[in-house]
């Protein structure tokens, strides 16, 4: 066979313009799914912000219009409207229609900007089935008006003149239905969330969004305090250590650093850091510096102030975060990401830069805060004899050899199979579920781990104290990861974890439980997608020779619904996982072809962690008035 007969230079395409996004959108939006609709929202807002970040723009707003049609209006400067000198068209068509066309290369139009790329607002057109923009400037209103991904309707023209002396962008569109097939519906909660951590991040800007779709549907976002309020909310339903945030902030070479922190009676630490408002979600070297700097200002105060003698062990890293909260933003003229999905900062000269400014910072603040600089030694030094405890705990549940699972309620049932990337893990709630579990499984690929009762809430204990713990210890020992600083995701024996518990409210709290001590000890192997939970079916319905399981009332109406009208079909509610025997608990539950699970993701780092302080920390009240707000779905609640 002649190979050249089946590669030619005819194969070879050059796609134009913007072509090449409506082509491969994935590689400019990440996806085409729920995120990347969202995602063209922030590419023009982020428009907006660099006008804000540059000194030009104090509000703006973002609009959900019927039909999911997305209106964002700032009051900047306005998009200039001359001709480009190198593509023959207006500037704002050169900006809307041309990829890496923007004022964000030479430093001249923006110091520092969050759109680094040039491509936000040509992608945004070139995935919408319409797009309108309207620039307020040197007194005139111009619009102009693209159709069918990015095609200028006409060039762009005087429509009207400014009433005022405004100045802004007016950018309006649809998305195309044929590139966001999953969706095209705009989540309100998923554009507040985003809005108001750019509101935090820059203090003054004013944000308002509004769901037209909804009658009087509005929020405004403006926080004068900035980060130091955006610790202060994090910290809401959290017992502070200190009454005041610690805010410490500075600039070199260009680089304008802000860090604001308060410590809690927590035990975990919840550290946020940002480049140009991007979430730095792998941080990178602006949060490396910041951290070696607490760590050796705090150690060094601790033994000038004689509270930690020379002869103790070095206070750590891990002893100095715990219960820190802490935003950093940093403004960079030139960052440059790296990390898997871009989001870690990587500049080195970042580090020295960010080490400096908050050690400086800090260091002059405890020392002219001694009450404060002793709370947070003494929290320090309670997490350092906890670590200690911890080393010691964990000598018990390292795995050595062969696995080895400590005896507590019942035995793990391992699977045949050592392959990590075939084989699955069942938690199952109780020793009857988990006999039937045995008897139903696949015996090469799934083993099954029985708990009886509820397993430690870690959100109130420390590490040392979870150690302690028998089903912890024995789910620590099968995972084979090992925990805290010995932790590796590599040595992960299952792929799957699959919490398999009642549908009840016992079977949900079992849930929160475990989930809780993932998120808090386990948090790689949620990120990474291995964590599961099974939904067993709620309803057998039986008519004639056929049996349908279903998982909850919409399905079950929805198959109702398919039935002939001379069929009366008998509809019973299932018991417990206990009371299912192995074969129906196989075929509705832990069959592969048949079963649904429900992979836990952790896509809002924040949400999370506010959701599980809420659900499972100290405070009542909070607790209270979330189950009020939720009790709605409490019947069907997966959590």
């Amino acid at each position: 066979m002649d190979k050249n007969t089946h590669y030619t230079d005819a194969d070879i395409q050059v796609l134009e313009g913007l072509e090449a996004v409506r082509k491969r959108p994935g590689m400019y939006i990440g996806s085409t799914g729920e995120k990347g609709l969202h995602h063209l929202v922030w590419e023009i807002v982020d428009n907006a912000v660099d006008e804000a970040l540059a000194g030009f723009c104090d509000d703006i707003e973002v609009m959900i219009d019927k039909g999911d049609i997305i209106e964002i209006r700032d009051d900047g400067r306005g998009i200039p409207t001359g001709i480009n000198e190198k593509t023959g068209l207006s500037t704002v068509e050169t900006i809307f229609t041309v990829l890496h066309a923007g004022g964000k290369f030479g430093g001249e139009g923006y110091k520092v900007s969050g759109g680094l790329h040039g491509v936000g607002a040509s992608v945004v057109n070139a995935l919408s089935k319409w797009l309108e923009v309207k620039i307020y400037r040197d007194g005139n209103v111009y619009f102009q008006r693209f159709e069918n991904g990015g095609h200028a309707v006409e060039p762009l023209k005087i429509i009207d003149k400014c009433a005022d002396d405004r100045t802004g962008s007016t950018v309006r569109f649809k998305p195309d239905e044929e590139i966001f097939k999953e969706t095209t519906t705009f989540d309100y909660d998923i554009l507040y969330k985003r809005l108001q951590e750019i509101a935090f991040l820059n203090k003054g800007l004013r944000i308002n969004l509004y769901d037209l779709r909804v009658d009087d549907k509005h929020d405004s976002f403006l926080y004068n305090g900035g980060i130091i309020e955006y610790v202060e909310m994090l910290n809401k339903n959290k017992n502070v250590l200190h009454d005041d945030v610690i805010y410490l902030n500075g600039e070199e070479d260009g680089i304008i650093f802000e860090v604001a922190c308060q410590y809690n009676d927590g035990y975990n630490s919840n550290i946020y850091s940002f480049t140009n408002n991007i979430n730095t979600y792998e941080g990178g070297t602006h949060e490396d510096g910041v951290k070696l700097a607490l760590t050796r200002v705090i150690n060094k105060y601790a033994k000038n102030a004689k509270i930690l003698k020379e002869k103790d062990e070095a206070l750590t890293g891990d002893d100095v975060r715990e219960g820190l909260t802490m935003i950093i933003s940093c403004k960079h003229p030139d960052p440059q990401f790296e990390g898997q999905t871009k989001t870690k900062l990587g500049n080195s000269e970042v580090k020295k830069i960010a080490s400096d400014v908050f050690g400086n910072g800090l260091e002059r603040y405890l020392m002219e805060n001694p009450t404060v600089a002793r709370i947070i030694i003494e929290k320090a030094l309670s997490a350092s004899r906890a670590r200690i405890a911890a080393k010691k705990a964990r000598e018990t549940v390292r795995r050595k050899g062969d696995l080895e699972i400590t005896a507590f309620y019942g035995k793990l049932t391992d699977c045949k199979s050592k392959d990590p990337s075939e084989s699955e893990i069942f938690l199952v709630e109780g020793d009857s579920a988990g006999g039937s579990a045995k008897s139903g499984r696949d015996y090469m690929t799934q083993a099954i781990l029985p708990l009886k009762g509820k397993i430690l809430n870690v959100e109130k204990a420390r590490l040392d104290k979870a150690l302690s713990n028998e089903e912890i210890k024995t789910i620590i020992t099968a995972f084979g990861t090992g925990i805290g600083d010995e932790f590796d995701l590599s040595k992960l024996r299952y792929d799957k974890i699959i919490i398999m518990t009642d549908a009840d409210v016992d079977g949900s709290h079992i849930r929160v439980l475990l989930l809780t001590l993932f998120y808090r000890f386990f948090r790689p192997i949620v990120e990474a997608g291995h964590v599961y939970a099974a939904i067993p079916p709620l309803y057998k319905i039986t008519h004639g020779k056929t049996i349908k399981y279903v998982i909850d009332d919409d399905e079950k109406n929805a198959y109702l619904a398919t039935l002939p009208a001379n069929v009366k079909p008998e509809i019973a509610r299932n018991k417990g996982l206990g009371e299912m025997d192995p074969d129906e608990l196989r075929d509705t539950t832990m069959q592969k072809e048949t079963r649904v699970l429900r992979q836990i993701t952790v896509d809002d780092l924040q949400a999370a962690d506010l959701a599980f302080e809420t659900l499972m920390g100290e405070e009542v009240e909070p607790r209270r008035q979330f189950i009020e707000k939720n009790a709605g779905y409490a019947v069907n609640l997966d959590i």
